[in-house]
């Protein structure tokens, strides 16, 4: 039923590197239709950028195969797009559902396995799930590769997929067995039985059934297996006006169900900038975690199911998922429902304008410093808070260090995740060194980076109401106009440790802006709110850092 083999598309459309324009520009609303390239040809292994004592590995956490209900490519396939597109490690998350459970496991395994004999000296792929985890939002569950990953995820889906054992709604029950689930995960690490896991909820403000109360029962229960969440989902092309799918950015464009916290604003089902309100608001739900002192990540993904400008198309040729499961694709009769698995892609005879992701690496990078090219060193630099996430390649670089200025002090220094102790009246410094782009990206642009904001905040004890929101002592302090600069540049920073706290970084090439979500007291220039269908991705980059915390003793 599967063909297993590399089909070698080179001499197609989809083998276009970058992709092309379609009445795109600041006069007018465009499209980037791209593809994403694919076929047996792998590009020769790319010198990986060093600073700071660690190897940066840009990757993706989220990125569907044909094992998916919705999807499309074969994991080699996904794996060769990643590596055109400028990415060292990838997740392969496909849906957890009925017919994965009874069919594809197997047979995933066995590609993942060529994937990574193929592709092993471009890339590194880890296995993992889409995982609907009970009275919650889809969720990557990703694993250290090890002898155990096929029994854990078979488990994990048997017992705990919402889809599997009707656990979907957002009851107190449903939720009970979220914990439970986690806690199981945790115990497989701890035994050995599972090399190693993380999880971070995806999208997690699209639905608003992620109550900032689950967030952090979520970590509690698992605190080294839950580190973050997706702070700027993946369906980035799905804002693309017409001809492009005219939806919400990350496909955030519903409203409040049943389930979803009544604490969310109107305003927290849009992207802000293409990032998720949580992540978007200084001060808001990523900043109030942080402000317990809680690590807690962001990330970046594509969340690619297909891939927007591609010229190829799922052999079902349907895009609306529901009819996915009922629609017989060969004369046999066999369903996705049945097989747990689509054929590979066959042509489209034109570049799919509607698909809502873009292909791996073309528009979201998470990058990771890790101490080498490994699986292991990736996770270990995924759970320190070692990654900073950036859209169309706004920058190639970043470097923070936090270090002591204070004359007669020894110096002492932290970066993205840590924490620099130092006493009350220290004076410290930051310095961020930045690589601008020096080349075009996907869409055929050169970003031009327009400004840094360096934000703070304040770290206090544990919040007594678990669904706090806001976090009301951060804010931007300082920002830095770049334009016109080109090559590294370094920014500098100085102030006073008088308390507990945290830094973080955003930057913009400042062609969408507006007052924060809660005031310009706050946040003067922050992301603008995505309106849906009206918003090109490529003429709104931005990057963001993990924190770094501050201890005064």
């Amino acid at each position: 039923m599967n063909d297993h083999r590399t089909t070698d598309l080179a001499t197609s459309p989809i083998a276009s590197r970058r992709g092309f324009l379609l009445g795109a520009g600041t006069a007018g609303a465009g499209l980037v239709a791209g593809s994403g390239a694919t076929g047996a040809s792998a590009a020769p292994v790319r010198p990986r950028p060093q600073r700071g004592g660690v190897v940066w590995l840009a990757g993706d956490h989220h990125l569907h195969s044909q094992y998916s209900n919705d999807a499309m490519y074969r994991i080699d396939d996904q794996a060769a797009r990643a590596v055109a597109g400028g990415l060292d490690w990838i997740v392969i998350t496909d849906h957890g559902n009925a017919a994965f459970a009874a069919h594809s496991i197997a047979p995933q395994r066995r590609d993942i396995l060529a994937a990574r004999e193929r592709h092993g000296e471009d890339l590194l792929i880890f296995n993992g799930l889409e995982w609907n985890i009970p009275g919650g939002e889809h969720t990557t569950f990703m694993m250290a590769p090890g002898t155990g990953e096929p029994r854990a995820l078979q488990e994990l889906v048997n017992k705990f997929d919402a889809l599997v054992v009707d656990a979907r709604d957002g009851t107190p029950e449903n939720k009970a067995l979220a914990l439970d689930a986690l806690k199981h995960i945790a115990a497989a690490v701890r035994s050995g039985r599972l090399a190693d896991a993380l999880v971070l909820p995806n999208h997690p403000a699209r639905k608003g059934i992620d109550g900032p109360a689950e967030l952090r029962a979520w970590q509690d229960a698992a605190p080294n297996v839950v580190i973050g969440f997706e702070g700027a989902p993946g369906h980035q092309a799905a804002g693309l006006p017409a001809p492009g799918m005219a939806r919400g950015r990350g496909l955030y464009d519903s409203s409040p169900g049943q389930y979803s916290f009544p604490g969310y604003p109107e305003e927290s089902y849009r992207t802000w900038g293409g990032f998720d309100w949580m992540t978007a608001t200084v001060g808001g739900v990523w900043d109030s975690l942080l402000s317990e002192g809680r690590r807690w990540w962001i990330t970046t993904t594509s969340d690619g199911h297909q891939g927007c400008g591609d010229w190829v198309k799922n052999p079902v040729d349907q895009l609306d998922q529901a009819a996915y499961d009922k629609t017989p694709y060969n004369e046999g009769g066999d369903t996705f429902q049945s097989t747990g698995v689509y054929p590979p892609p066959v042509g489209a005879g034109r570049p799919v304008a509607e698909y809502s992701s873009f292909p791996p690496g073309a528009y979201n990078k998470t990058w990771v410093g890790a101490k080498d090219f490994s699986h292991r060193a990736v996770i270990d630099a995924m759970r320190a808070g070692r990654m900073w996430v950036c859209f169309g390649d706004l920058i190639t670089g970043l470097d923070v260090q936090l270090r002591t200025k204070t004359r007669g002090i020894p110096r002492r220094h932290a970066t993205l995740g840590e924490e620099l102790v130092v006493a009350a009246g220290t004076e410290v410094e930051l310095i961020v060194t930045l690589d601008l782009a020096a080349s075009v990206n996907y869409a055929g642009l050169l970003p031009q980076l327009a400004r840094v904001d360096l934000i703070r905040g304040r770290v206090s004890a544990p919040v007594a109401d678990p669904d706090a929101l806001y976090a009301p002592e951060t804010r931007v302090v300082h920002s830095w106009d770049t334009v016109g600069k080109s090559g590294p540049v370094t920014l500098t920073h100085r102030f006073m440790a008088e308390h507990d706290g945290y830094v973080r970084l955003r930057g913009t090439d400042g062609k969408r802006s507006q007052p924060g979500y809660l005031g310009e007291h706050v946040d003067p220039a922050g992301p603008a709110q995505d309106v849906p269908g009206a918003v090109n991705p490529w003429e709104d980059l931005w990057f963001y850092s993990n924190p770094i915390f501050l201890k005064v003793e």
